[in-house]
Formats: structure tokens, sequence, C-alpha cells
């Protein structure tokens, strides 16, 4: 046996038979920890774009969007990917793993490629659309345009690693992730400082391209030299229909989740413009400085689903449960812990990107961290049945829990806290939303641990 094909065995040994809590953590802790950098890179972006103003740092934001709308395209290859994917190398079937691999990497690229070049003729726009006021705009369309040409290297980028997770090959995932993430941060004052090249706010959109580059570089090396489960070729690329039918069956509910939650940020940052600059500011330095926690969240959850996957594919339903109560029970806790932590910490936070000291900006950021850290709990079960849903093949159930917190519940309560309490009532939103979400994902996840128990009996039955 080759040192590549015993390490895909202990990889496989580690999903199906150890622990669920030694399993989870070592699965999940490179996609935490590559999220987490993710996150320092994206504050790191607004921080030094702080130094311009106010206005500078709500043009980076409103420029999150876009680039979760890209994002969100290339997500939709990339969950259903893995959601396919688990369940195939679970079940041994190879030889469709890597062709479904094959394609559905260069279909992800080619497509937000053609989208990415037509939104480039509509910037401006686009830019209004997001929620760009008017003193806005000019620096948003400014990076816009630079992250739309980067679109190839996105999409290769996301896809690439949760290739690399499907097969539970975690730990190089994150490494390619991080790789472009430190090169992002290391170039972020050389191109936006004064004492640098000062390119000013289009420095960050050039020093984001290059991270982009650095880490889809990163991530194919693996498959290009043969160390993985998949094996990608373009001789592999098809056609096909039913290879395309299944992967975006299980990404669709994802990119739409994801689509619709931008939309939810859009109305947001729409709503906030009516407040003023300041308003779309603070939303902006909250949001990043709440994504330190909720990037984690959302690693642990990207852990999870290659495991539950895996185990469901094996046919070993009662580990898929054991799993899932595992996750909850460290995610509990992780939630609590985090949610303490933002909280004590939320004005210094806040205070980074606030140059002119105490002022409104800083004032409605603490609220909209302090209030969302105490209801991070909902947040991370949330995204621990989501991963439920999508490694036992329940897109719509996938798409109802993925839009239960950050749309069905979130847009009709901003409208409404807004409205009856002002700026401050959209600020608590999120937090309103957070604690509604549970009607929607409590009554899922029992019909699926239901749906485990009875696959269970079925499968002790057979064995007999």
């Amino acid at each position: 046996m080759t040192k590549a094909q015993e390490s895909n065995e202990k990889r496989r040994t580690l999903m199906l038979e150890s622990s669920p809590y030694r399993a989870i953590p070592v699965i999940a802790a490179p996609m935490i920890i590559s999220m987490l950098v993710d996150s320092v890179y994206n504050m790191t972006d607004a921080l030094f774009v702080s130094s311009m103003g106010e206005i500078a740092v709500a043009a980076v934001g409103i420029n999150d969007a876009l680039l979760a709308y890209m994002r969100a395209i290339a997500m939709c290859f990339a969950t259903g990917a893995v959601s396919v994917l688990s369940r195939m190398l679970g079940a041994e079937r190879y030889r469709e793993a890597d062709e479904t691999a094959s394609s559905t990497l260069i279909a992800s690229i080619v497509i937000l490629s053609a989208l990415s070049a037509v939104c480039l003729l509509f910037i401006t726009p686009i830019a209004t659309l997001l929620g760009a006021t008017e003193s806005v705009r000019p620096y948003s369309v400014e990076y816009g345009r630079i992250i739309l040409m980067a679109a190839p290297f996105i999409a290769g980028e996301v896809v690439t690693s949760f290739l690399l997770r499907s097969e539970g090959n975690t730990a190089m995932s994150m490494i390619g992730t991080c790789a472009g993430c430190v090169v992002n941060i290391a170039l972020d004052p050389v191109f936006i400082m004064p004492w640098g090249l000062g390119w000013g706010i289009a420095g960050a959109a050039v020093a984001t391209a290059i991270g982009r580059v650095v880490s889809f570089t990163i991530l194919i090396m693996p498959f290009i030299r043969k160390k993985t489960m998949l094996k990608l070729s373009i001789r592999k690329f098809s056609f096909r229909w039913a290879i395309y039918r299944d992967v975006i069956k299980m990404g669709i509910p994802g990119t739409l989740r994801d689509a619709l939650m931008t939309g939810s940020w859009v109305v947001m940052n729409n709503v906030a413009g009516g407040f003023g600059d300041y308003a779309l500011a603070a939303i902006t330095v909250a949001k990043k400085t709440i994504n330190l926690v909720a990037s984690a969240i959302m690693g642990f959850g990207q852990g999870y689903l290659p495991i539950a996957g895996f185990c469901w594919g094996a046919n070993k339903f009662k580990r898929v449960r054991e799993t899932f109560r595992a996750c909850t029970v460290i995610g509990w806790g992780c939630a609590i812990v985090l949610g303490a932590l933002l909280t004590i910490f939320s004005r210094d936070l806040a205070m980074l990107f606030a140059h002119d000291g105490e002022t409104e900006t800083v004032r409605i950021a603490v609220l909209i961290i302090v209030s969302q850290s105490l209801t991070l709990i909902p947040h991370v079960w949330g995204i621990v049945i989501n991963g439920l849903c999508q490694a036992s093949g329940h897109p719509v159930m996938s798409t109802f829990v993925g839009l239960s917190r950050n749309f069905i519940c979130l847009i009709p309560v901003i409208y409404l806290m807004a409205g009856l309490f002002g700026v401050e009532g959209l600020a608590l939103s999120q937090a309103a939303a957070n604690i509604l979400s549970l009607a929607i994902c409590i009554p899922i996840v029992i019909r699926i641990l239901k749906e485990c128990r009875t696959k269970e009996m079925e499968e002790a039955a057979v064995n007999e």
C-alpha cells in the first residue's frame, strides 16, 4: 500500500469508526482555522481602508455582498459536490466520483467567469442595487471591477477546497485557503497605505484577487500530484446531465440559501443607508467582527458534513445520530464561550475601525455585536442541522434550515424593528431572527433523526 493509499484509508477509518468526539475536532479543526484566517483577512481589509474614513469602510461592506454572490454561485457546485462525493466515496464508487469532481470544477470556473463578465458591464447599477449610497458608490465600483475579474480563481479556490473536504482532507484545504489569506493580509498595507503604493480601496481589491490566485494554485496541487482519493482530469469532464443533476440538486439549496442570505444583507444595507453612512459603516464593522466567531461556527459545520455524508453513504445510520449529538454538545459549548468573549471585548473590537474616537458608528456596531453574541446557540445549531440535511440528501429541508435565520425570519424583522425602533431596532434584528429560526429548525431535525432510527432498524434487520 502506498503512502497516499494509507493516508486515504486512515481518513476513511477516522470518519467511519473513530469516536465522534475525536473525529469531529480532527476533521473540523482545519476548517475552523481556515475560516478564521479568512475572517481575519476580511477584517484586515476593512482596518486598513478605515484610514480613508467611514465611506470607504461602507464601500468594503457593499462589496462583501458582491463577493458573497460570486461565492454563492461557486458554492452551488462545491457544496453539491461534497454531498454527492462524500456518499460516493463512502460507498467506494470511485470512478463516478472522479468524473463528478472533474466536471464540477471545470463547469464552475466557466459559468462564474461568464456571469462575472456580464456583471462588469453593469457594475455601477449593481453597486447601487447592493445598497451603495451616492457618496459610497464610486469606491464600490472601483473595488467591484477588480473582484469580478478574479472570478475564475474564486470559483477554482472554492470548489477545489470543497473537493478536498469531501474526502476528509481538510488539512490540505486549510493550508490552501490560509496561504491565500496570509498573502492577502501581507499585501494589504503595501497596496493600500500612502507609504506603500497608495492605491487605496483598489489596492484592497488587488490584494484580495492575488490571494485567491495563490489559494487556487496551492489547492489544485494535491490533485495534480495524485495525492488524493479523487483524481481530477480534463479527460474526465463530461456533459452528461446526470452528473450535474445530482450536484445541482444538492447544491442549489445552499446557493439559494447563500444568495438569499446575501439578499438580506443588501436589504439591511439599504435600510441602514436611510439612516446615514454611519449606520452602513456600523453594519460593516459589526459584520467583520462577528465573522471572527461566525466563521469558526461555519467551519465547524463544514467539518461535520463529510463525516455525516460518509456515514450515511456507508449505511452507518447510528453513527450519523451519534456524530450529530456530539456536534451539538461541542457547538453549544463553543457558542457560550465565544459569545461571552465577543460581548466582553465588543467595544474594543469596534474601536479598531474608529479613527475619531467614540462615534455613532461604534455605538451601533457594539449593539449589533453584543446582541448577536447572546444568541449564538441558535446560530451554531442551525449550521449543524443544515450539515445533517445536506449529508442525508434532503435538499428542501436544507434550504429551509439555511434560510430560516438569514432570510425567512430576518427580512420581516428588519422592516418591523427598524420601523418601530429606528436604527437601534435595525441593530437588534439579526439577534431576533436567530431566536425565531428555532421554530423552523427543530421540527426538521426531529424528522431526520427519526429517519435515521428507521434506517438503522432496517439495516439491523437485514444483517440478522
